[in-house]
C-alpha cells in the first residue's frame, strides 16, 4: 500500500507538472499567433439614419471588439450594427429576434463613435471614459471588455472594480450604459485545448463579477457568454480568419443579444447626478 501511495503521488505530480508545461506551451503559441488588426483607423465614427431625425449619440468603449477588429466595414462592426438597429427604431430589423417587451423606438439619426483601444483591459477604461465625455455628452454607451483581463491574468475582483468605476462615472454624467460582459473564450479556435477550456472557465468567473459591479454602478450587463457562446462554439463562421475575433456574423450575433438592453436603456433617459 505504501508503494501504491508513492506511485499515485508521483503520478499525480508528474501529471500536474506535465499539464502545467502543456498549458505554458499553448500559452506561448497563443501569444505568438498573428491576430487580426484594426483596419478602420484608431477611431470609429459614422452617422446613420435620416438627417432630419432626432440625434442619438452612441459611443463604444473597451477592447478591440469595440473597434470592430476582424471586419473591414463600419456596417459590420458591432457598433455599426447596433447603430443601424437604433436608427431604424425597430429591434427586429435585420432579422433580429426581439425578446418580449422590447420597446420600439422612433427613428433616430445615430452619431456613432468609439474610443476603444485594441488590447485594452478594465484598468484602461478610465482614460476612455474621459475621452468619451469630452465635448457633447453621449446618450448611451456600450462597453465591451474582459478578454484581455483573462489572458493577462488580472484578478477578476480588481477588473470588476475598474469596470464598475467606469460605469459609475458615465451614469453619474447622465449616460445610459450597457455592458457586454466577457464573451465565451472557450469558443476561441485560435487557442488549443486544454488552455481553451481554462480561459473559458476564467472568463465565466470574470463575467459574473462584472455583472454584479455593473448593476451596482447603475448599468445594464448583458451576459454574452451565456447568450451567444453556444452559437460561437457551433459555428466557426462567427469568428474571423484569426479564429479569435468575431466576424461580421459574430458581431451580428452579439448585437442581437444586446438589443433588448440597449433599446430599453434608450427608452428610459437619465439625468446627470452632478
Amino acid at each position: 500500500m505504501k508503494r501504491l501511495g508513492r506511485t499515485v503521488a508521483v503520478t499525480m505530480i508528474a501529471g500536474t507538472v506535465g499539464g502545467a508545461a502543456l498549458l505554458g506551451a499553448e500559452a506561448v503559441l497563443a501569444r505568438t499567433r498573428r491576430y487580426a488588426q484594426p483596419e478602420l483607423g484608431l477611431t470609429l465614427r459614422a452617422q446613420l439614419g435620416g438627417p432630419a431625425a432626432p440625434p442619438l449619440r452612441l459611443v463604444l468603449l473597451g477592447d478591440s471588439t469595440a473597434l470592430g477588429v476582424g471586419v473591414d466595414r463600419v456596417a459590420d462592426t458591432i457598433g455599426g450594427q447596433l447603430a443601424q438597429l437604433l436608427a431604424a427604431g425597430d429591434p427586429t430589423a435585420g432579422g433580429a429576434c426581439a425578446a418580449p417587451g422590447v420597446p420600439t423606438l422612433p427613428p433616430r439619426r445615430v452619431l456613432l463613435s468609439s474610443v476603444g483601444v485594441s488590447g485594452s483591459r478594465s484598468t484602461d477604461l478610465a482614460t476612455q471614459v474621459a475621452r468619451a465625455l469630452l465635448g457633447e455628452r453621449p446618450d448611451v454607451a456600450v462597453i465591451l471588455v474582459g478578454a484581455n483581463d483573462v489572458t493577462g491574468l488580472r484578478r477578476r475582483g480588481e477588473s470588476a472594480t475598474y469596470l464598475g468605476a467606469a460605469v459609475r462615472r458615465l451614469t453619474d454624467a447622465g449616460v445610459r450604459v450597457v455592458v457586454g460582459t466577457c464573451p465565451d473564450l472557450g469558443a476561441a479556435r485560435a487557442v488549443a485545448p486544454p488552455l481553451r477550456q481554462v480561459i473559458g472557465w476564467q472568463g465565466r468567473r470574470l463575467a459574473r463579477a462584472q455583472a454584479g459591479a455593473v448593476r451596482k454602478a447603475g448599468g445594464t450587463p448583458v451576459d454574452l457568454a451565456a447568450l451567444t457562446g453556444p452559437v460561437f462554439r457551433a459555428d466557426a463562421g462567427t469568428l474571423c480568419r484569426d479564429g479569435y475575433h468575431p466576424s461580421a456574423d459574430g458581431y451580428r450575433v452579439w448585437a442581437h443579444a444586446m438589443v433588448p438592453a440597449l433599446f430599453s436603456a434608450v427608452a428610459h433617459p437619465t439625468t446627470p447626478r452632478h
